[in-house]
């Protein structure tokens, strides 16, 4: 691995892949998340994974809880990092983040080849949700419910207290989150998502078509909020097939 930016993490090496992709988290979430991801894109793909402040290596620095907020310290990060064509991922709140992400980079004239979001409802789709302000058994109970996380991370206290406060954190940011643009990407946008996820309906997935004047496409895989790692290879497979074969974004 190699990193000359504490926001970006490049597991795989590639610097003679045709495109970037820009890797972000879920709530709670860390780069390392995606290092399989890179694995199997490499070499033709070079992924590079943000990792939040305030986890792992950055465990002693302070949390965003604003989705502007990270969208503009990763939109800084990729800037400096991305050198080629490039893509974005996110999953649930990073999928959020990869349009902000998007819509900033688009202002400055840097338009993705595509962006994928994934397990996660489009941002004109508002929903009422406080698990932010839940105790820590509440967010725990959330957690499980979900089924994304190792069961064994349940049973470890010392833990547990050093992943919850990204957690709620994170929570709070997608919570709050409030889509303040009505600016529509160039580029084309594909939303993936869970059959049985209760975080995001087909129908609000589907709403991600109102946030790109490019070409959109859904894929829905069986399973629920973490469909991606039941089915990594089939999403992997897909990744790897619209970054070689990418549509055109519109100009």
């Amino acid at each position: 691995m190699t990193t000359t930016d504490p926001w970006i993490r490049r597991y795989f090496p590639s610097p003679d892949a045709p495109v970037q992709l820009v890797c972000l988290p879920h709530a709670g979430g860390s780069a390392s998340f995606f290092r399989p991801v890179a694995q199997a894109l490499s070499p033709q793909v070079e992924v590079l994974a943000v990792q939040y402040p305030g986890r792992q290596d950055r465990h002693r620095e302070p949390m965003i809880d604003t989705i502007g907020g990270l969208a503009d310290q990763v939109c800084r990060a990729v800037t400096g990092a991305v050198d080629r064509p490039y893509a974005l991922f996110g999953h649930s709140m990073g999928a959020l983040l990869a349009f902000e992400v998007a819509v900033r980079l688009e202002q400055d004239g840097r338009v993705a080849e595509r962006v994928f979001v994934s397990g996660r409802r489009a941002p004109s789709c508002h929903r009422d949700e406080q698990v932010h302000r839940r105790d820590d058994a509440g967010i725990v109970a959330e957690l499980r419910g979900l089924s994304g996380t190792d069961q064994q991370v349940f049973g470890d206290d010392e833990l547990m207290r050093l992943v919850l406060p990204a957690v709620r954190n994170d929570y709070r940011a997608a919570e709050t989150y409030v889509c303040a643009t009505d600016h529509r990407l160039r580029s084309p946008v594909t939303a993936l998502s869970g059959d049985d996820d209760p975080k995001a309906s087909q129908e609000e997935v589907r709403a991600w078509s109102t946030h790109t004047r490019g070409a959109f496409e859904m894929e829905r895989y069986p399973g629920g909020h973490f469909f991606l790692v039941d089915h990594a290879p089939d999403v992997i497979r897909l990744i790897r097939e619209r970054l070689t074969r990418p549509a055109a974004a519109p100009r």
